[in-house]
């Protein structure tokens, strides 16, 4: 969480120290389809990427483990 009453820099460098996924990791990391995940999102039920460049997109890393941190357990048969 953002602290509005820290320095810019200390902000700033929270925020440039997280590592940000690719699609492509993000896919394995959760074992969801890239249809899946938009469908998700258009659902406001899976984290939104954040733009890197005009086209590059990609998550917080803490988003993902968050989401999947949040995904109901299953006992192992």
């Amino acid at each position: 969480m953002v602290n509005d009453n820290e320095p810019i820099s200390k902000r700033l460098a929270a925020l440039v120290a997280e590592r940000h996924l690719r699609r492509p990791t993000v896919e394995e990391l959760t074992g969801l389809s890239r249809s899946s995940i938009y469908d998700l999102m258009a659902k406001n039920a899976f984290p939104r990427p954040v733009r890197l460049t005009g086209k590059a997109v990609a998550w917080p890393e803490s988003a993902i483990a968050e989401w999947l941190a949040q995904r109901p357990k299953t006992d192992a048969a």
